[in-house]
């Protein structure tokens, strides 16, 4: 059976994640769930020195390995196992560990661009657009990239000023338009978060029947 896939977009720390960890605990005790980070498939870039990794706009669709998420989600949905790739944020390029993942029953894509991306829009089910302020997404990316990714502030700062805010208004503000469901500020939204798992829960309970 097809899984059901929901993508999960927005901007940079708008609460993507906590919305889908909220959704697989919810339908964990019941149903195969797997969730899929954009961010694993930022393109490799193993053969550039250190000076050029830097460079990268990690926020312009460009620099994602699409083709390659687009072909394991197909995998998952023909019930053939990928192994996903895995992104080392401090050395700037794919890391040398992958995750074997398995099909499943529900599928979720999270990432900026994943309703930016025609191929991916096409793949998924239920599409959600998390809006979160811009000024609250900018203190939570601030906190994360220093904390769990290594990078100073000054760091942080110059590359939300010169690529994060206008990627933002020029490929993820846009998007918005194709969602299904938009939930303002994220994971803390729980009515909007209760919605669209009461939505999950009654398309998993028709195809069951």
């Amino acid at each position: 059976m097809k899984p059901l896939i929901i993508g999960i977009a927005g901007g940079s720390a708008s609460g993507k994640t906590s919305i889908s960890r909220h959704i697989q605990e919810k339908f964990s005790d019941l149903t195969r769930v797997l969730v899929i980070r954009q961010d694993d498939y930022y393109k490799d870039q193993s053969h550039k020195p250190m000076s050029e990794r830097i460079k990268t706009n990690y926020d312009h669709p460009s620099a994602f390995d699409n083709d390659l998420l687009v072909q394991q989600v197909h995998d998952l949905m023909d019930g053939k196992p990928i192994e996903k790739p895995t992104y080392d944020f401090v050395n700037h390029t794919r890391s040398d560990v992958s995750e074997c993942c398995y099909p499943c029953d529900v599928l979720i894509l999270e990432g900026l661009f994943i309703l930016e991306d025609e191929n991916l829009r096409n793949l998924l089910d239920i599409k959600v657009f998390v809006d979160t302020d811009a000024d609250i997404r900018f203190i939570r990316r601030l906190n994360r990239d220093v904390q769990e990714r290594g990078r100073t502030m000054e760091s942080v700062v110059n590359q939300y000023m010169s690529t994060v805010r206008p990627m933002h208004e020029s490929f993820i503000e846009p998007s918005k338009r194709f969602a299904d469901i938009i939930i303002p500020e994220g994971g803390a939204n729980t009515v909007a978060i209760d919605l669209l798992n009461t939505k999950i829960s009654s398309i998993l309970t028709s195809e069951m029947l």
